[in-house]
């Protein structure tokens, strides 16, 4: 597997997104399944997981926590905090980043990864209530009592950014980003590359429309995000299908999948960018591996600039949108 650096930490060239396993996505998966397809995707280069205390929340930290023990030293480990939890751990509505809630939530995470040390601690959406420099602070003073290495955020904007990166340096930030998502291009990109931070997209296969898998027919479960997201909406997936046909042309000219395709696709955007697939299948773990080496020529790429131009629909509910820092 190829390595990656987001900012100073070096990690498999694509990571491994773990939610869809626990939550989101429908019903959880089986936890020993996934427990073995977690181990196989070290034992196949992997070395970057992706989980978050929201998931669940907890469950997906838990089944984290449990399949990387015996491989610790080989993997990277990022979670995330920010979202609201009482004394007791239950969730409550909104967000909270306050530092108390930070350190208080930090030690759960903790105890549910069995790790010592937590990698790389993203805060989840930035907090409103909460100046960003008391957040930094927070994670800086875990920092330095040896609880965490690595600071991250997820779904900043550009002040926040630089606000945080100038008490903490940040080593990744995590965003939706993928052929049909491509917003973080004109703001978010540059401002990573100024200040050495590494970027980690999330859904780089469009939640699943980019393998050619998913069509205006399609259902999801009751309990599948998707079914609110205004992009999945069967207008905007018939929509959108010109998009996915291109791909699937151009992973039948390179005897590849369209998934490997849209992989490949943000691999070659930047040597910084680390996409983190999510499968609870060790086929598509495999396929999604297989990206690394797909080479996309600049005609190729120029096609898919043009296709995913039209592509329509927002990402997210309204409500969804209101945690989205601008």
């Amino acid at each position: 597997m190829q390595k990656r650096t987001l900012g100073s930490l070096e990690v498999s060239a694509l990571g491994l997104g773990c939610m869809g396993m626990s939550f989101g996505l429908g019903p959880a998966a089986d936890e020993g399944e996934m427990i073995a397809l977690i181990r196989a995707a070290v034992d196949r280069g992997v070395t970057f997981f992706d989980t978050a205390q929201v998931y669940g929340p907890y469950t997906n930290e838990e089944l984290i926590g449990k399949a990387l023990e015996p491989m610790r030293d080989r993997v990277v480990i990022a979670t995330k905090f920010g979202f609201n939890f009482d004394e007791s751990g239950k969730q409550l509505p909104g967000l909270n980043s306050s530092p108390d809630s930070i350190r208080r939530t930090v030690e759960g995470s903790l105890k549910r990864l069995r790790v010592a040390t937590i990698d790389l601690l993203y805060q989840h959406r930035v907090d409103p209530e909460v100046p960003i420099e008391d957040v930094a602070g927070a994670v800086k003073e875990l920092i330095a009592q040896g609880k965490v290495k690595h600071f991250g955020m997820s779904e900043a904007g550009v002040r926040n950014i630089r606000r945080a990166h100038a008490v903490q340096p940040l080593t990744a930030l995590q965003s939706e980003y993928s052929i049909w998502w491509r917003e973080p291009e004109e703001h978010i990109l540059p401002t990573l590359e100024e200040l050495g931070i590494g970027f980690v997209p999330f859904s780089p296969l469009g939640k699943g429309f980019l393998t050619g898998k998913i069509d205006e027919t399609t259902t999801f479960d009751a309990s599948d995000f998707r079914n609110t997201v205004p992009r999945f909406n069967p207008e905007n997936r018939k929509a959108n299908q010109a998009v996915v046909d291109l791909v699937k042309r151009i992973a039948a000219e390179k005897n590849a999948t369209p998934a490997q395709i849209a992989l490949a696709w943000c691999l070659a955007q930047k040597p910084w960018i680390v996409p983190i697939p999510g499968t609870t299948k060790l086929h598509r773990l495999e396929e999604n591996l297989g990206a690394v080496d797909v080479e996309l020529t600049d005609d190729d790429l120029r096609q898919i600039d043009a296709a995913s131009s039209l592509a329509q629909g927002a990402r997210y509910s309204v409500g969804a949108q209101k945690m989205i820092d601008r």
